[in-house]
Order: C-alpha cells, then structure tokens, then sequence
C-alpha cells in the first residue's frame, strides 16, 4: 500500500520490508568503515565480514560459490557488466557474435545494440505466441564466432519463463557462454547452479522487497570476464568502487525473508485475477497461461487505451502498469507485445498486474471489479469498436 493505494506493480519496484530496513540501519551509523581487513583496524574488518556474510548468503540460495557473487549497483549494471565483460573477454580472441530474444528488458537490448556499434554482429531470436524462444532456431543459430548467448529467465511484462535449463544445455553442447536476466524470476522460480548450466545470472534486490540501487551478478569460476570499470579491486578485482555495505546486507536480509509459502500465495492471487479478468469481453491474457511468473498477470482489453485504463484506476486508488507507447519514455508500444505477434491495439491497450508481500487476497476482487467498471465506462465514450 502508497497511502489509501493498492499497489500492483511490484515488478517494477517492491515496498522495502521494515525487517529489512532494521538489518541495514547499524551499517549506516555504527559499522561504516570501508570493507577492508589489510588496513588491520577493526570496524573495517567487521565491516567486511559483513559484507561476506552477505555474499555468503546469495550466492547460497544460487547453490553458488561465495566467490562467485559479484555485488553491483543493481540488474541494469549486472547485465551490462556480462554482456559487455564477456564481448571485451572474448571479442579478438574468438569472435564478435552474440545471441539474444527480441523481448528481453532494456539492459540486456541495449548492451547487445551498443556492441553492434562496436563491431560484433548479434541475432535477435524470434519468440512464438507466448513469448518462448525456439530451441531448434537457438541450436541452428550458434556458429564458431558465437561467444555468448543472453536469454532471460523470464519476461518483465507478460511473465513467461524460459527453458533455462534446456537453454544452458544447448550453450554447454556449443562451448559457448550463458547469461541469463533472473531479475524478475530471483527467488519466486527456482534456479540453482549447480544443476542448470548457467555462467552468468543477473540478480537485484529490489523485486524481493529489498532496498533499491544493489544487485549482483554470478558469475561462474572460470568464466571469462573483463573488468567492467576500472579504479580499485573490489569485488573480486571485476568492479572497483567501494561496496555499498548497507545495500548488500539489506540484500542478504530480502534473501532469508523470501519462502515458498508466500510465492505459493502470490500465485494463487494471480491465477484469481486472470480468473476474473477474463470474463470481461474482449480481452486476452498475454503470455504463457501456466509457464509464467507466479506474481504476474498481463491483460490486453481491446477497444480502449491502456494509459487510459491506468489513469482511471489510480484515481480510483490502484497502481498498476502499461505497454502503450504513451506511458514509455521512448513513445514506442510494448516492444513484447509485438514481439510475441501481438499489433499495436493489443499493447496499447495492456495492462500488467504484479503482486507483492504486502498484497491481500483482496485487493484481486477489489481491482478486478474496479476495472471491470473501467472498461465498461471507456468503452462506452469510445468510438473503437461500435462495430
């Protein structure tokens, strides 16, 4: 909850959990030195003790080596950090070729375009109706030039998971790298490393109600990787900048918070929601109907406007979120939607609802008759659809 706000939207940012907070505040006001130990005084040493209690942590629900686990700013640094570390690594020595899905999340899009500036060539996969890659055209895809492969584990706006494992299998066949954006999927879908053959895992922390601007990057041991910025040797000399000690035990905090019993409750939420907003005329879920998020629900109502249908929600206390290019800061429609074979219409008029620890089941039946109402009034005034 904002106020009186029945927040669904915790796919773009979760309420820090008040567990979480009291975990982080003495690493603001009592253990604040630099996590260093060759310094040999003893708030620095606790410090870093703490920090690698905290990696500890994360890299274990991973089944990770502490090592393993590199802290970052957050998922855009992460998947820019393995997109661009790998092509520095692996550029003049194997190739300039990278793999990717036409709907993967901004960072991962925009590192491979930036790559295409400098040189190396990348195919953007197909995805079928639901949002899946073809494994057949991943396989066929592969060359000799080929150096990494970067698929989400799952997608931030419908929700559909990948075949992680099936994809991991196919790279590890071909000799060539995986990475994987787990941003959404961390904690609510099981991904564990050592069963999934996986060398690179984009993390963060502030999906799982942990404090915003820290996440992580595991990155398998031995696998090739420039230094992503230069300065000093933290985190394992692949990022300098002195760690964000409070950030990362809050990290660690969220992680230990997390069970199966809620993302069981988040579920059952969600499939009552898609229950009740499909019986509204005229609209269609997008994405896999039992592949996908388990706190995620994405809607498209035909013949009114997405932003439109927001705008009228909040005011009647709901946040929730949109595809339509009028709600995108780059004015472009949903570039999943279309992805996955969807026009113009269907993304303008998408609606993503996404659930969080804080959610009550009944905020479903709240804002399904809320919306129901919505439509019903938008379409009325509407001139699409009087046919």
């Amino acid at each position: 909850m904002i106020g009186e706000f029945i927040y669904l939207d915790n796919a773009a940012a979760t309420r820090l959990d008040e567990r979480v907070l009291e975990a982080m505040k003495p690493y603001f006001l009592e253990t604040y030195a630099v996590a260093t130990s060759q310094f040999g005084y003893s708030p620095g040493i606790e410090a870093k003790d703490a920090l690698d209690a905290a990696r500890a942590t994360i890299a274990g629900v991973l089944g990770a080596e502490s090592e393993e686990f590199i802290f970052t700013s957050g998922s855009t640094e992460s998947s820019n950090m393995a997109l661009k570390g790998v092509a520095m690594a692996l550029g003049e020595k194997k190739g300039k070729h990278i793999i990717t899905s036409k709907i993967e999340d901004f960072p991962v899009l925009h590192s491979a375009r930036a790559l295409e500036k400098q040189g190396f060539r990348v195919t953007y996969l197909d995805v079928d109706e639901y949002g899946r890659v073809n494994l057949d055209q991943l396989r066929e895809t592969i060359t000799p030039e080929t150096i990494l492969v970067s698929i989400q584990a799952a997608n931030q706006e419908i929700g559909t998971l990948q075949d992680v494992a099936a994809i991991g299998a196919i790279c590890r066949e071909h000799g060539v790298l995986f990475h994987t954006d787990a941003t959404h999927s961390f904690l609510r879908v099981p991904l564990d490393m050592r069963e999934v053959p996986v060398d690179l895992v984009t993390v963060t922390a502030h999906l799982i109600h942990g404090p915003k601007g820290i996440g992580g990057l595991y990155v398998r041991k031995g696998t090739p990787l420039a230094k992503w910025m230069d300065g000093g040797f933290q985190e394992i000399n692949l990022r300098a900048g002195e760690e964000n000690i409070p950030g990362a035990i809050g990290f660690a905090k969220a992680v230990e918070l997390v069970t199966p019993e809620e993302t069981a409750r988040l579920q059952n939420m969600r499939d009552r929601l898609i229950e009740r907003l499909l019986q509204i005329p005229h609209s269609r879920l997008n994405g896999h109907p039992t592949l996908r998020l388990p706190h995620n629900t994405n809607i498209s109502f035909r013949f009114v406007e997405g932003e439109s249908i927001l705008l009228h929600l909040d005011m009647r206390g709901f946040a929730v979120s949109t595809g339509s290019a009028c709600f995108s800061r780059s004015l472009e429609a949903s570039h999943v939607i279309l992805g996955i074979g969807g026009n113009h219409e269907r993304a303008h008029g998408s609606v993503r609802f996404t659930f969080g620890r804080f959610n009550k089941p009944e905020d479903v039946d709240a804002v399904a008759e809320a919306i129901a109402e919505v439509i019903e009034n938008l379409r009325a005034i509407s001139p699409l659809g009087k046919e």
